[in-house]
């Protein structure tokens, strides 16, 4: 139900809600959440200083296997009606566009909860790793403890 894609190129946000949208009239709500290429670095938390440039890595099968099943995930806690992941990885310039998560739902609250959910799982389960360049050298971007913590409210148990 939720499509997941993991790409070089660039993506339509309109496109990609047409796409999910396309002859449906049981669909309440659309969630969206685009991720941006921000032009300062991140590695060392001395926001501010710019970046020229973010190179995305991954095992691409790996990561395909990661980002299913956290939809899959999504999918059982959420009544959704359909849903798109899409992930870029490759160099990205300040500005691009890294990720999209697009979800569909009958009600807002499991569009909105389910966007975020799946939002705060690519950020710390997803098997990308992120390389900033700029006028320091390049510098590999590590886990962020906020990003935990906001994935673990969705911890069951």
């Amino acid at each position: 139900m939720i499509e997941v894609r993991i790409q070089p190129h660039d993506f339509n946000v309109a496109a990609e809600l047409d796409r999910l949208r396309d002859k449906r009239t049981d669909i309440g709500a659309l969630v969206t959440f685009t991720g941006l290429v921000r032009d300062m670095l991140m590695h060392d938390r001395t926001d501010g200083q710019p970046i020229t440039a973010m190179t995305l890595e991954h095992y691409p099968a790996m990561a395909q296997r990661q980002l299913e099943a956290i939809a899959r995930e999504a999918e059982t806690r959420w009544p959704l009606l359909g849903g798109t992941i899409i992930h870029r990885h490759g160099r990205l310039m300040p500005g691009d566009q890294i990720v999209l998560v697009a979800i569909a739902s009958a009600h807002r609250h499991a569009a909105f909860e389910a966007a975020m959910f799946l939002m705060d799982w690519l950020k710390t389960k997803a098997p990308f790793w992120k390389k900033e360049e700029g006028d320091t050298g390049t510098h590999w971007v590590a886990a962020r403890a906020e990003d935990d913590a906001a994935a673990e409210r969705w911890s069951r148990g």
